[in-house]
This record gives structure tokens, C-alpha cells and sequence, in this order.
């Protein structure tokens, strides 16, 4: 029961136009989807059971995201995760999974967002995008977001869908 109320909540407050302004810029979110809007207020036990089983929950994107990064690491001579950044290799420690920003942003893709840190000291804000099925998800995109809190680019939704805006 907590856990739906949770759902509720949440949802209400990522398809509000405030939360969505107040969103916009960081990293994406839930794209608003107006299918939703059409399902029943009621569903059968059945129903919410099917519903549940396809959906990635945010412990399996945690968990997927984590896997990735520990599997480059374990490949790597060097025991870091690597990532492309301006035609150059950035070899990176993990700081940390930002648990919050973990987020399903619709067709069956997800979202995560890390902070890396350099031998140098620099911290990298990385974002992935994932997309899979609950247990086995994969990353599909990774790009460096942030350097030292600076964003190089910033996200816009637009009619649903959250789209890379260069930052002015």
C-alpha cells in the first residue's frame, strides 16, 4: 500500500507543469505520457500484477547501473571506468549512484546519473541511459553531463519527451 501511494505521489508530481519547469535543466525525468491518462481507475489484481512484472523498478536500474560500472572496471588493467569525453579517455572512480535522479523516461528506457572522480580531482557528473527488461537491463548511452558542477549541456522536455539543450 505504501508503495503505490509512493507511485501516486511521485507521478503526480513529475506530470505537474511546475515539477516539470523545476526539473527542467538538471537531467530527464518521466516523460509525460497521455496514455496514461486513459487507463481505468481500477484494475483488476491481474492486471496490476502484469503491469508490475514489465516495469523496471528504480532498485533494478540502481543495481543495472552498478553491474555496468563494476564489469568496465573489472575489464579495465587500470581498475577504472572509462569514458569518451572530447575525443579523449577519461579513466574514472566511482563517488557515487544518484539514487534520486534513477528514472524510467518512457518506451522502455531509463535513466541513471553518477558522479565520477579523476586522478586529477575533477569530478564527472556522467549520464546513462539504459533500456532492458527487470533484471537484466543494459546501458545503451553514456555521456559526460557535468564537469566539477558545471553542466555542459542541460534537458529540456518537449512535448513529452526530454531532449539535450546546449547550455547558453
Amino acid at each position: 500500500m505504501n508503495t503505490r501511494l509512493t507511485i501516486a505521489i511521485s507521478v503526480s508530481f513529475f506530470l505537474t507543469p511546475a515539477a516539470r519547469l523545476l526539473a527542467a535543466g538538471d537531467h530527464p525525468g518521466p516523460a509525460q505520457q497521455p496514455q496514461l491518462q486513459q487507463f481505468p481507475q481500477t484494475t483488476s489484481r491481474a492486471q496490476q500484477n502484469s503491469m508490475q512484472t514489465r516495469e523496471v523498478s528504480k532498485a533494478d536500474i540502481s543495481n543495472g547501473i552498478k553491474k555496468h560500472i563494476a564489469n568496465d572496471i573489472k575489464k579495465s588493467s587500470d581498475r577504472k571506468f572509462h569514458v569518451k569525453y572530447q575525443n579523449k579517455g577519461l579513466a574514472l572512480d566511482l563517488v557515487k549512484v544518484h539514487d534520486d535522479r534513477l528514472s524510467s523516461v518512457g518506451g522502455g528506457k531509463y535513466f541513471a546519473c553518477v558522479d565520477m572522480k579523476a586522478s586529477n580531482g575533477a569530478i564527472y557528473d556522467i549520464d546513462f541511459f539504459m533500456a532492458g527488461q527487470p533484471g537484466s537491463t543494459r546501458v545503451t548511452e553514456t555521456s559526460v553531463h557535468k564537469i566539477n558542477c558545471k553542466p555542459l549541456y542541460n534537458w529540456k522536455e518537449e512535448i513529452g519527451v526530454w531532449k539535450r539543450v546546449r547550455t547558453s
